[in-house]
Formats: structure tokens, C-alpha cells, sequence
């Protein structure tokens, strides 16, 4: 059987004097690398986005995070800080790309900015400044600090027994991730189930309860490092063990 395809959806940046979709390495890296799957750099298009043909191709989906942020008017807020980044053309991607995948039965990974879409696309909310939502911890990066020291594990988060991220660590109850975001989850929409949280209360981790594939969202970066990092490659490892059980059982 030919390799499992996933889908990497793009962010829209500026490169050179032009704007480019644009996927890091390291995600690209973790789907073939860790999932052993063949990942396909899907363009950020919006509305243009034939998602009907794109999904008819996937065998998975990993969402990427990003320095941009979900707009918060798509989650009923006004943006607080005009100053972060935004990517208007990812969120008109991801968000329906998101809700059709999980009808679909689709394998669906979500890291950092991808965890927040999913809360977002199936009608939850974020925190815009966790940092300054009182008992919540920084768990942003320090911007002096270098990417070693930026991306190194920093605190826990205690895994919830029995669910999707528990079995595919191998049934650990707790542990250690990097830790750099300014947002994070607030109401968790309806649909989703906790699977992990910080020691401060923070949703660290969920699934979608009433999905018929695996469908795993992280706040944290897995990708980082994959191959040296037990814990993040069990992870990448259940996502691709899942991508090829879908394109086996759709084939037939």
C-alpha cells in the first residue's frame, strides 16, 4: 500500500516582497518522518478551496501552529491587541477544512495554533492574553531566549486516563512539554473531551468526543525535535498508525 497522504495546510507570509503559503519544516518533517506518512502542503485559499477534492485525497490532516492567531471576531470577540499577527486566509481554510474532515472520519492531528482552530471551528472560544487571566500561568517563550532553550520542556501536563493521547503514550498519567503560546483555550466547545491539562488548569490536550477517526489536538509542539523525544514520536506515530488504517478500510 502506497503511503498515507496528509494534508499540511499553509499560513500566508510575506517572502521577500511577495506572499507566499508557507509550511515550517519541522511540521513537514514530523508528518514524514514521525507518522511515516507522505505530507502534501495544501494551499491557504479560503472560499476558492475545492475542499471536496482535497479531502477525497487525504488520508490525514495535521494543523501547524504559527505565530498568527485565530481572529477573535471569529469566536464572537473584538481582537485585543492589534499588534499579533493575524492570517485571515488561514482561518477561512482551516475552520471548514476542520468540521469536514471530522464528518468525514478523517485522522485529524491539531498542534498549538491548530488545537486552537479546532476549539474555535466547533464553537468554543479562547483566552486572547492567558497570562492575564487571573491563577493562569505565562506559558509563553521568552523572545531573548534561543530556539533550544525556547522549545526545551518546561512544565507538566497531567494526561487524562484512558483516552487518546493516554493510549498512545503507552498509558502515561503525566509528561513534560515546551511551552510557547500567549493564547489558549477558554470555553471548550461542546463537542470536545479534555485529554490533558496544566498544572494550572489549562486545557493542554482534547479530542473530539463524537469523531469516528482519531482526532487529537495538542497545545503543545510535538514536532520539535521529533526523533529525540519518546513521548512526541509514540504521539506522530499513533496519528500515522491511524492515517494508514483509514486509507485501508476507505479503500475497500
Amino acid at each position: 500500500m502506497r503511503s498515507p497522504i496528509v494534508l499540511v495546510p499553509a499560513c500566508v507570509n510575506p517572502v521577500g516582497l511577495h506572499a507566499a503559503h508557507t509550511a515550517q519544516f519541522k511540521y513537514v518533517a514530523a508528518v514524514a518522518d514521525g507518522a511515516r506518512c507522505a505530507p502534501l502542503i495544501m494551499p491557504a485559499l479560503g472560499e476558492a478551496t475545492d475542499f471536496e477534492a482535497l479531502l477525497d485525497l487525504a488520508d490525514g490532516i495535521l494543523l501547524t501552529g504559527s505565530p498568527s492567531n485565530v481572529h477573535a471576531g471569529l469566536y464572537g470577540q473584538a481582537v485585543l491587541d492589534p499588534a499579533l499577527p493575524l492570517d485571515a486566509a488561514r482561518d477561512a481554510t482551516t475552520l471548514p477544512l476542520i468540521r469536514a474532515a471530522i464528518e468525514r472520519g478523517i485522522p485529524l492531528l491539531a498542534i498549538c495554533r491548530g488545537f486552537q482552530e479546532v476549539n474555535v471551528a466547533l464553537g468554543g472560544t479562547l483566552h486572547q492574553s492567558v497570562h492575564s487571566v487571573a491563577g493562569m500561568s505565562d506559558h509563553r517563550e521568552h523572545k531573548g531566549h534561543t530556539m533550544e532553550e525556547q522549545y526545551a520542556p518546561i512544565h507538566h501536563v497531567q494526561v487524562e486516563p484512558g483516552g487518546v493521547l493516554a493510549r498512545a503514550l503507552g498509558g502515561v498519567d503525566r509528561i513534560m512539554v515546551n511551552s510557547l503560546h500567549g493564547q489558549g483555550l477558554d470555553q471548550l466547545a461542546p463537542r470536545l473531551a479534555v485529554e490533558a491539562r496544566a498544572a494550572d488548569g489549562l486545557v493542554e490536550a482534547y479530542r473530539v468526543r463524537d469523531a469516528t477517526g482519531f482526532t487529537l489536538a495538542v497545545q503543545w509542539h510535538p514536532e520539535w525535535k521529533l526523533m529525540d523525544n519518546p513521548d512526541s514520536l509514540k504521539l506522530l506515530q499513533a496519528f500515522g498508525d491511524a492515517c494508514r488504517h483509514y486509507k485501508k478500510t476507505r479503500i475497500k
